[in-house]
This record gives structure tokens, sequence and C-alpha cells, in this order.
């Protein structure tokens, strides 16, 4: 999917304040490409300077800042959570209630305030037995307590099935509790018949009932059918529900508010971490040595803003930004621009981690070098001062098992192998990032860290193998047409096709759609699968990293999915949404004149 920001935006003033001066120029511009962590291109024979394209900047962002009074915001804040906390021990009695409000919270994005009273509710919802509720409360609380890995099992559901092993017909007309179901469906694991049959049964009944609906709810029903709340990025998700919130009969004025000062001071928040971003790019100058490497730190952030949505983890965010725009730039070393006696030079250095293996490297890669090297040590460096672990050899390996996957691709590309799609599939989660990401994520965060799950990240866990696929995939319904245009290395797509095309008589040939077809089954498979981490009675892995890779999943949905439908990219609205434009009466738009 295009990130397509052609015209011309100015730097908000909030963010120019504390950015370098050649930051300033008109001339930078973002990127008209797709966002992602890398872009695969042709691999240049030769080491000769070959500009890019395509050279988007951070440069100019929207014209817009959050015009934020603190300190009035912060006690209105107070008083709102206050007023929220109160409703909830309220509720106490009243556990559909309860629940509504928890998921309410939850949407709005604004959980973190409530934790201890969600958790203390949570407990009592799964410890009250549920038999007589009705199929709303039922799927309500199965979702709600699932996504926070409380051990609650599908068996729930048996009281809606009927000797024939079927939903029974006439919770059709419970649109409400069909939608619940629905909802609740997507947090099925493997082996969970009943929800498999849930989604399906709820999709064709609440498609056929939609003509009916009242438009509001109609609307309602068909972002759920669209993309359901399980697979949403949580942050654009609270910034859309805000508005859904707002427009109800008869909303909770407290939450509403509450919500909207939240948002606004996360915006507020997001805008300082990215000029921190944009000043440690520039310093870094690895795009004013290296002309062909990409310079896009506002892609990466954006990443990391669907990774880690929780406002506390500022320092998360910032740090694996760093780690995701370096990843860039070495990407297109080994897509772009090495020659192949480099790759290797560059591949055997990073698996030495050694300053001294920079004698052997060629010039342009003696900074991209030092760069890798200096940010991973700062980062060990943060990890062992905030958190007390020595990490430096978890990190180090991740970027060894990057070189050695960008290195294999780079010589299936150049000896024309087109791989089979398990075989494409495990060395495209790594070349993806993901095993990288979720790594420096699991030590950044630094919750629950033991030396049990410490011991679980080599080899890499199922869960992070799980969500560096559907990353992987999701990002090849994207921008494979546009790749195989260029001549690029081989997608799922393309290893999809010329497998089947192997397998069947050779004057048959298997068309796009059908390859992209079993793409997306594939992703729904994956989440089937990924969803069997929410159940694992061995979990070890903390709570917070689940999410994360989770979240990972749910962000490259949100980048990716309409990119092989051609619909209207919308990644720049997400953009402007989550970063830019307040929503709250506190926080106005003001518009900055152009430079």
């Amino acid at each position: 999917m295009a990130l397509n920001m052609s015209s011309f935006l100015t730097m908000p003033s909030r963010v120019l304040a504390v950015l370098p001066s050649p930051f300033l120029s008109p001339s930078l511009q973002l990127p008209s490409s797709p966002s992602s962590w890398r872009r695969r291109r042709p691999l240049a024979t030769g080491c000769h300077l070959s500009p890019s394209s395509s050279k988007p900047l951070l440069g100019s962002l929207p014209p817009y800042v959050v015009n934020y009074e603190a300190d009035s915001g912060s006690r209105r804040m107070e008083d709102m959570k206050e007023k929220t906390r109160e409703a909830l021990y309220n509720a106490w009695d009243d556990e559909r209630g309860a629940m509504e409000m928890i998921d309410t919270i939850e949407r709005l994005g604004i959980s973190y305030h409530f934790e201890d009273e969600i958790s203390i509710l949570l407990r009592r919802f799964y410890d009250r037995n549920a038999g007589n509720e009705d199929l709303f409360t039922t799927a309500l609380r199965f979702r709600l307590l699932r996504q926070n890995r409380f051990p609650i099992h599908s068996d729930v559901f048996g009281k809606f099935i009927d000797t024939n092993g079927k939903f029974k017909e006439c919770l059709t007309e419970d649109i409400w509790g069909m939608l619940s179901l629905h909802e609740a469906s997507h947090l099925g694991s493997k082996n969970e018949e009943v929800l498999a049959e849930a989604k399906e049964f709820t999709r064709i009944h609440l498609i056929k009932s939609m003509p009916l609906m009242e438009p509001h709810f109609r609307h309602r029903v068909g972002r759920a059918l669209e993309l359901p709340r399980h697979l949403r990025m949580a942050r654009l998700e609270a910034r859309n529900y805000i508005d859904e919130f707002s427009r109800e009969s008869n909303p909770n004025l407290a939450l509403l508010e509450l919500a909207k000062l939240d948002f606004d001071m996360v915006q507020s928040l997001h805008q300082k971490e990215l000029a921190e971003i944009v000043r440690w790019w520039k310093q870094l100058g690895l795009v004013d040595k290296l002309e062909f490497a990409r310079d896009r730190p506002m892609e990466c952030f954006l990443w990391t803003v669907g990774i880690f949505p929780d406002p506390r983890h500022s320092s998360c965010r910032i740090e694996l930004t760093k780690t995701i725009a370096v990843l860039l730039v070495i990407d297109d070393i080994y897509d772009s621009y090495g020659s192949m006696d480099d790759l290797l030079l560059f591949t055997d250095a990073v698996k030495r981690w050694d300053l001294g293996a920079m004698d052997q490297l060629p010039e342009y890669m003696k900074i991209c070098y030092m760069a890798l090297y200096n940010t991973t040590n700062e980062i060990a460096y943060r990890i062992l001062r905030e958190h007390g672990w020595s990490v430096v050899e978890d990190l180090k390996r991740t970027w060894m098992d990057i070189s050695e996957a960008f290195l294999a691709e780079a010589q299936c590309f150049k000896g024309g192998y087109v791989p089979s799609l398990e075989e494409y599939l495990s060395n495209a989660i790594t070349t993806g990032g993901t095993y990288m990401a979720l790594v420096h994520a699991f030590f950044l965060m630094g919750q629950g860290v033991t030396k049990e799950n410490m011991a679980m990240l080599e080899p890499y866990p199922n869960i992070f193998s799980c969500s560096g696929k559907i990353l992987r995939l999701w990002d090849d319904l994207g921008t494979a047409r546009e790749e195989q245009e260029r001549g690029d290395n081989a997608s799922s797509i393309e290893c999809y096709k010329r497998e089947r095309e192997r397998e069947i008589e050779m004057d048959d040939v298997v068309e796009d759609e059908a390859c992209r077809e079993h793409i997306r089954g594939l992703i729904q498979s994956l989440w089937v699968e990924l969803n069997g981490e929410l159940v694992a009675s061995s979990a070890l892995m903390p709570l917070s990293i689940t999410k994360a890779a989770f979240n990972l999943s749910r962000t490259a949905q949100v980048i990716y999915q309409h990119g092989d439908d051609n619909k209207t990219s919308s990644v720049e609205d997400h953009v402007q949404a989550l970063l830019f434009k307040p929503v709250s009466s506190n926080g106005h738009a003001q518009q900055i004149t152009k430079h």
C-alpha cells in the first residue's frame, strides 16, 4: 500500500523547534513508495555510486501541531480518571456493564491508566460461573479474558450449539450477540472448531442482515467484517473509536473527555519522540555519505508506534526506530549497491563483531558498519543500565542472522534461483527484521525477563516466527506487483506460483489471483497459530512481548491490507491522525506557515 504524500507539507513548529537546521529545507519530501521496513530492489553487480530513483526524507511533516495546555489538561485528566475508577467500582455487581466498560476503555486506548482495577475485574469474571449468560455477554467475556491470556476455553459456547453440532439459528435474531461472537471468533486457536464455525456462521448472517440495519450499526458491522477488533492497530483504533464513541446516543462523557485529553497528550509525546529520532538520524550521517540509502525515519517510527502503543514505552519506540532505520540502509547495501565480493566481506565483518573487521571493508561500508556497531552497543548499554541485563551477545546475534539471510537472498537472486515457499519464508522472516525487532523489544521493555525465557530466544520462539511470516506475507501482497515489474527478488506469491506450476502439467499456468488467495489463507492460518500463544499453558514469555508480537502483525496488516485490492491508500491518513491532528478542545490544530 503506497504512502503517497507528494504534496509539500511543512514541519510542525513543535518539531521544528528541536531539529537541526538542515532539516528545514523545503526540498525534503515524504515517501511516495510503500511504507515498509525493507523494499527489495535489484542487486547491482558493481560498487559504483547509484543514486536511488526516490530519495524520500522525513523533511516536511503535516502542518498541524498540538497546542496542548499541559497543566490544565493534566488536572482535568486526573478528575476524569477518578470518575472512571468510581464507575468501575460501582460496576462491581453489574458484570455485563463492567465488561462493556472495560471493552470501551481498551478501545479508547486508556486502559493503561486502570491496569489494577481492570486486572481485579478480569479475575472476577474468570472465577465466576457464566452458565446463564446470553450470547453477547458470553462472547465478550471470552474475548476480554482470552486477549489478556486467561486460560478460558472455547467450550463456553457449547450452550449455543444444537443437537446437530451447529450454532442455533435463533441466535441470528440477536444482532449484537452475533457481532460479539464474530469478534470473539477471531481469537480462536488450532483445534477450536467451535470458533472456526462461529466465524463463518456470524460472517454469513451478518452480511445477510446488513441491509436491514441502522446506518450507524451497519457501518460498525462492516468494519468488523473487513478488519475485526483483534487485528486492528491499537493507537489507530483508539483514534477512530473516539469519533465513533462521541456519536453514540448516550456516551460516558467522563470516558470520552479522558480519551480525548489522553490521545492529545500521547500525540504530543510522539512528536517529541520523532524530533529526537530525526536529530539522531541527522547526526548519524548515514544518508549524507551513502547516496543510495533510504532516508525514512518517520516510516520506521510509525512501525514502532504500532508495536508499542503504550505511552510508557517511549524509549522502546525511540531505540527500536533506530534499529529499523539502520536495517533499511543495510538492506539497500545488499539489494541495490554492494557487489557480491563486498557483501561477503560485510557479512564476515558482522559475524566477527569487532571494529578491527572494518579494515577489510570498502569505504562506503565502513560508516554503515560503524553505525550498526555503535547503535547496537548503545542500546545494550541502555538495557544494562535500566534493567540490569547484559545483552550484547543477544542483540548482535540478530544482526549476524540478518546479514547471513541477506547474503543468501542476494545469492539466490544472482543465480536466478526461485526457492520454494517454505524456503522463502524461513529466510524472509529474518530479512524482514522481525526477529531483530522482537528480540530488541523483549529486552527494551524489560518486563518479566528471566533467565528461563531469555534461553527461549535461541532458537527464536514460534510466536516471533508466526508474527514474522504474517509481516512478510502482507508485505508481499501489498508490494509484489510493483516489485515484479521492476524485476526484484521473488516474493512469496512468485515462489508459490512456481511451486504449483512444477507440481502440475507444464502447459498449465497458475493465475496470480489464485496465488494471492492462497497467501491470504496462509495469513489466516498463521493468526490461528499465533492465537495459540494466548492459550499455551506453559507460556513463559511475558505478556508484554506477546502483545508486541501481535502488534507487529496488526501493524503490517493495517499498512499493507489494501495493497493488493487497488483501494486508495490510507496510510497518509493514518500518519496524520496518529501523529499530527489533535482531537480534544484543549488541543487545537494550528496551521504552520511554509518555510
